[in-house]
This record gives C-alpha cells, structure tokens and sequence, in this order.
C-alpha cells in the first residue's frame, strides 16, 4: 500500500506491505467486484462502512430496549418532514425501483432484518403502490408509516397518493396506496398512522393548558365537563342545549346529513368524553344514556335535549328515565307518518286540523311511548317549516320580514281554521289567536293537539327568522285563558 508524506517541502511515497489471509480476501471479493477490479475503490467502502457500523454499535449499545421503548412512543407519530427529507431524499419518489434499492440497502446498513419490497404500475409515475414490510414488530410498524408517509408527501402533484387500507399479517404489514389527491392523501395518513400528532402539537403549543384541565379531570375522577361555550350559554339562559354545534364539527357537515349509524357513534363519543354523561351504550339504533344525576328536572332537559338532537338529525325517538338512564328507543314508524302529514301539506290545498286530529289518533294508538309531547314537538316543527318553504316557493319570497310572515301566517291560521289577530308593538309584533277550531266550545282544551300548533307556530317562526327571533308567551287556551297571545320580537 502506498501513502504520500510532505517534509520539507518534499513529498514522498511511501510504501507499505499488508498481508491478509484467506478469509479476509473472501470477504473483500464482493466489494472488489462491485467496483469491477478498483481495489483502491473497495477499500474506501469498507472502511466507510466500518466506520458507520462503529457509530451504529455506539447508537445501539445505548440500549436495545431504549431503542425498543423509542419505537413504542413514537407510534401514532408521523415523523417531521426536515427528519424525513434526511433520510429518504425526496428525488428517490422519480423512481420506484431505485427507492426500493436505497431502503433495502439502507436498513441492511442499520442491521434491522427488515424485509421490505415495493410493488408498483409504474415506476416513475405510479398510481398504485404496495408496501409490505415483514421483521421485528415496532420496526416494521415504523418503516411502514415512515415509506407511506414519504410517498404521500412527495407524490408527484399530477399523481398524488392516498393510503387506501392497511393490514397487519403474521409478522409482517402491507399498506396500499392509490391514486387521489392531496388532502384525501394526508388525511389518510393521519387517520392510519398519525392518530396521536394533532393531539401532541396541541399539547406543545398550550402545555399549561392542557396540564390544568388533565389535572382537573384527575383530581375529580373525571366528574369534570367539557362542553362547548354555546352548549353553555344555552344552560346559563334556561335553554335546553342540543350539542349539535360539536357534533358537527366533528362530522365536517351539517346535522342533517349526518346518516343515523355515525350520528350515534358521534353522540357517544361527545357525551362521553364530555362528561355530560358517564357513559353511552349503542343498540343498533337505539342509545342507553348512563348518569349520576339525581335532580328530575337535569334528567328531564338531558332527555329533551338528546331527543331535539336526533329529531334535528331527521328521526325520531322516544325517551323515557329509570334510575341513572335514559333509554332512547327509535320510532321510524311515527317518523313515516310525520313525514306523511308533512308531504301531503301544501299551502294551496290540504287541512292541517284534520291531519293533525288523525296524526293524534294514531299516536294515542301506539303502546311504550311515555312521552308523546316530545313527537308532538318534533311534528309541530316539521309542519311549520313545511308550510313556510312552500309559501317561499310560490311567492318567492327571498328574505322575511314582519309583513311578509304575517300574511304566510294567516294562510296558515286558515289551514287550521282559526281566527287571528296582529297589531303592531313598538318594534315588535303581538299575535293573538282569537277562536281555534280545535277548541270546541264547553270543552276542555286537547293538550296534545294545541301542544303540536303551538310547535307549528315555532317552527315558522324559527325557519323565517332564525335565533333573532324571541317569543314571549303571554296567554294560553290551555292553561285558562280565553285566547293564546305571543308577542314576537326581532332585533
């Protein structure tokens, strides 16, 4: 072997012998091989490759189970993009096959004994990619959403990558990826491989925070409740809450077009981690609400306010306590009917009293519902809603306001063959219902059915008008007096 020396400004050659056995030859031939006769060559790579298998030893004599114990709590995590783009550099994405090379070669270097293979359609433009990893489990688990996520993030933008399934064999994980786009491509990262990395940056971003409510709950053995502010204000001005604002936050749509199997597993997971409710049990499409309260009157607005929220899902459902639950049992069967009455209803023909009064009849017919007011509530909405977006449709109405809604109203006073009257009050508006039909004359009033237009009423008022409207009741045929008045306000 020779080695050149600089002294006195003279350099020199120096020369020395190596003698190597046998063995070492043999072990030397792959590498000589590789570099097509270039001794000079293998040498180099031998001993740059000693010199990281030094470094690697130090790494790993810093403890196999700390390493172990690493790869556990790192799980959920997706790795920082700074991180990955150091150890798979972001150009090998041009070419499936030289990726494929570099992993192999990369994890031999790391002595992991992971078996890694790549299938693809194309390897510089692939819409369809297969991973399998087989190894030591936490290994495999951590390659595995390693190579997913540098394949979705660098997915060229004409191609982008979305993870499609993963599955978990006997020793081994294969994860699919096809052709999507970019947001379905991260979010299927998240939810197969970074389950725990929103919740960790919100943690970072506000630790004392979180540290005083984890606190709080600990302390109170989660008797502690979590609610939305709005949910909140509602509690505070004597309203029942529904909770749907968290509901549908959660769904990334609105309430309505929640379908009933994920509606329910959204309820169970608010209630629950809440702790509006100890806990939630889902039988098909019915729900057991388990609580500690003890107050009839928390127990009344907690069934009421789970009812209203699958009622403004679009079904619904009949409630009823026992000790420290709440049973809701589902009732298609009245909600075919309600949808029926609501279908037949048109503000040029049709009559509402006579529809109602069948409606009360097969209601009453119907065994194990201990709360019939609450169907009522939902149906009365329903017509009342119903009724305004037909007068929208036939008189184009664009916006309300109070001239336009009195004269949609009387139309539907003489649908239920009342007689009404309104009169201005400063800013807001005094309606007064002067004979109901429903009311015969040396009878008593039908609660059931004045509870049900009383609902309508509200309905129309809510579709028309929204949270700006408030309504103030001040007389009731059903409580005595010889009208029902309301006077309705509007900022």
């Amino acid at each position: 072997m020779k080695t050149t020396r600089e002294r006195n400004g003279v350099i020199m050659i120096v020369t020395r012998h190596i003698s190597l056995d046998n063995d070492c030859i043999q072990k030397m031939e792959p590498y000589v091989e590789k570099h097509k006769g270039n001794f000079s060559a293998a040498i180099r790579e031998i001993i740059d490759r000693a010199g990281k298998n030094s470094e690697l030893e130090n790494i790993s004599t810093i403890d196999n189970t700390l390493f172990k114990w690493m790869l556990n709590e790192i799980d959920g995590l997706l790795v920082p993009d700074n991180v990955l783009d150091d150890l798979i550099g972001p150009m090998l994405i041009n070419s499936m096959g030289k990726l494929e090379e570099y992993l192999k070669n990369k994890f031999s270097e790391l002595e992991w004994d992971v078996d890694l293979s790549l299938k693809y359609d194309n390897d510089t433009s692939a819409s369809e990619v297969l991973i399998e990893v087989k190894g030591s489990p936490q290994k495999i688990r951590f390659v595995a959403r390693m190579l997913a996520q540098y394949l979705v993030k660098n997915s060229p933008e004409h191609a982008p990558l979305e993870i499609t399934s993963v599955f978990n064999l006997d020793g081994g994980i294969r994860v699919e990826l096809s052709k999507s786009n970019k947001k379905e491509g991260y979010d299927s990262l998240i939810t197969s491989f970074g389950g725990l990395n929103e919740i960790i940056q919100a943690i970072k971003s506000r630790p004392d925070f979180w540290k005083s409510i984890i606190n709080g709950h600990l302390l109170s053995n989660y008797n502690m409740v979590t609610v939305h502010r709005n949910y909140f204000e509602d509690l505070l001005s004597g309203k029942v809450p529904m909770g749907e604002i968290t509901i549908e936050t959660l769904a990334k749509k609105p309430i309505q077009e929640i379908p009933l199997r994920e509606m329910l597993s959204l309820i169970k997971e608010v209630y629950e981690t809440s702790r509006v409710v100890d806990r939630v049990e889902v039988d098909r499409e019915n729900l057991i609400l388990f609580h500690n309260y003890r107050n009839k009157e928390v127990i009344d607005k907690l069934k009421t306010s789970i009812v209203s929220l699958l009622e403004a899902n679009g079904h619904l459902y009949d409630a009823k306590s026992t000790a420290n639950m709440v049973v809701l049992t589902h009732r298609p069967d009245v909600g075919i009917r309600i949808n029926e009455i609501v279908s037949n209803l048109k503000i040029s023909n049709s009559r509402v009293d006579q529809d109602l009064i069948m409606f009360m009849a097969f209601l009453k017919g119907l065994k194990n519902i201990p709360d019939i007011p609450v169907s009522l509530t939902a149906l009365g909405r329903r017509i009342g809603i119903s009724l305004m977006q037909e007068y929208e449709k036939e008189n184009n109405i664009k916006s309300w306001e109070f001239q336009n809604f009195q004269k949609a109203l009387e139309i539907i006073d003489s649908k239920l063959h009342r007689e009404s009257e309104w009169k201005p009050d400063g800013k807001n508006l005094l309606y007064t219902i002067k004979k109901c039909n429903i009311v015969a004359e040396g009878n008593s009033v039908d609660k059931y059915i004045c509870h049900t237009i009383r609902e309508t009423f509200k309905g129309a008022v809510n579709h028309a008008f929204g949270n700006r409207a408030e309504l103030d009741v001040k007389k009731l045929l059903s409580h005595g007096d010889n009208c029902c008045e309301v006077l309705i306000r509007v900022p």
